[in-house]
Parts: structure tokens; C-alpha cells; sequence
């Protein structure tokens, strides 16, 4: 089954630097994405194909970056994207879901966790990211807000934080941009809120990072911010 046949249905909870699902997972094509994803089935097995191989089980992972897709149908589940800046696969394991847990707890759990220490002026750039809006937000300005040369901070965030700039910026871009959609915007109102060119920019950055159509990911999930 294709993941337009298929598309994500149920309830997301958003916070800053996680989000928990609470459903069934469409079927994607091969992608990679910031986040960590933990799957945790709700009485069935999950099927994917991550880093090339095939995986079928109760609880699959998927770290920052690594190719992954979602086969064929999936059993409900709890699915937690979490940032690799705030989270390692480690604490997830501490601090993720557990089957028929209530989200709000596990959100709740999320919130309280303590994030890992970083650099002073990488929290200065990540406080103008985390504040992003239709504006761009050249990574010079960034440089100038932590008092670095532009090569200095793409260091920075790549020895720290194992992405590019660039990268971050878009990943917050398109929180945004799905918060915006799941709230109730059409994708051209969403994408420009996020400081997308259109939505067929927007569609096209989200089919690379979940490995789906933008109309196959929004359709059928209820928003719940949280924090």
C-alpha cells in the first residue's frame, strides 16, 4: 500500500524540540531526518527498512539522519520525534513511550527531562532559530548573534549538534509550517508563515524529510501544542 493510500491518521502533540504521535503511521518512501523517531506498536508489530535493512518488531528506532521507510501497514502506535541537540537514542530509551501510556505523561516526561549542555553561543543561535518566522534568516546573521565567523559556527554546529546550519533552519521551518497546516492554514498560508517560497516548496521539503506528500502527513492528525 502507498503512503497515498495510506496516510498518517491520529492525534500529534507538538513541543519544542519533540513531538509524540499517536496513531497509525502511513507507508513512506525512503527518507532521513533530524530527529530521532522511536515506534513503540500498540499490539502489533512495525515493519521498516532502516539503513538498508528490514526490521520488524514491537519497538524500532531511527536515529538522527539514517535513511529509513515505513512498509506496507502498519499497526497503531506511539511514534516520538526528538531532537538530537536535546536528546541521545540513550535518554529516549529512559524517557520514551510505553505501550498504553497517555501521551500527555509522556510529553510531560519529555518537558522535564534535562537537556544536554552546549555552548553558550550555540544556544544564542539556536534562541534566533527557535524564534524563526516568514523572515529569513541568513546564517550570517546567526554567525554575528553568537560572535563568530560564519565558518566557525558551521563547525560549531557540526561538531556539536551533527548538522549544518542550513539544516536546522529547515527543520524548524517546517515545525512551523506544520503547526501552522495542522491549525487549520490551506499549505500556500503555511508556507509562507514558515517562510517557504510556496507550498510546492513546502511539499517538496517534506516529502525528502518524511518521505510522503504534505497532503498524506496533515490530512487526518489533530494538533495538540504542548509547552
Amino acid at each position: 500500500m502507498n503512503a497515498a493510500a495510506n496516510g498518517w491518521q491520529g492525534e500529534l502533540w507538538l513541543g519544542i524540540d519533540h513531538a509524540l504521535l499517536l496513531g497509525t503511521p502511513g507507508s513512506t518512501h525512503p527518507h532521513a531526518h533530524y530527529a530521532h523517531q522511536v515506534m513503540v506498536g500498540l499490539g502489533g508489530d512495525l515493519q521498516a527498512c532502516i539503513g538498508g535493512q528490514y526490521q520488524c518488531g514491537p519497538v524500532l528506532q531511527v536515529a538522527s539522519q539514517q535513511a529509513h521507510a515505513l512498509l506496507g501497514q502498519q499497526s497503531p502506535c506511539l511514534t516520538l520525534f526528538a531532537e538530537p541537540l536535546a536528546f541521545t537514542l540513550d535518554d529516549l530509551a529512559k524517557v520514551g513511550p510505553a505501550p498504553g501510556e497517555a501521551p500527555e505523561r509522556v510529553m510531560q516526561r519529555l518537558q522535564q527531562w534535562p537537556r544536554r549542555a552546549l555552548d553558550p553561543r550555540l544556544n544564542e543561535a539556536l534562541s534566533r532559530i527557535r524564534a524563526l518566522d516568514e523572515q529569513r534568516l541568513p546564517a550570517r546573521r546567526l554567525a554575528d548573534a553568537a560572535a563568530l565567523s560564519l565558518s566557525q559556527l558551521e563547525r560549531l554546529f557540526s561538531a556539536e549538534l551533527h548538522t549544518s546550519v542550513r539544516r536546522l533552519v529547515l527543520w524548524q521551518r517546517l515545525r512551523l509550517a506544520l503547526h501552522a497546516a495542522l491549525d487549520g492554514a490551506s499549505l500556500t498560508v503555511a508556507a509562507h508563515a514558515a517562510g517557504f517560497a510556496d507550498s510546492a516548496h513546502l511539499s517538496r521539503s517534506v516529502r525528502k524529510q518524511f518521505g510522503l506528500r504534505a497532503s498524506d502527513l496533515l490530512g487526518r492528525l489533530r494538533l495538540h501544542p504542548f509547552g
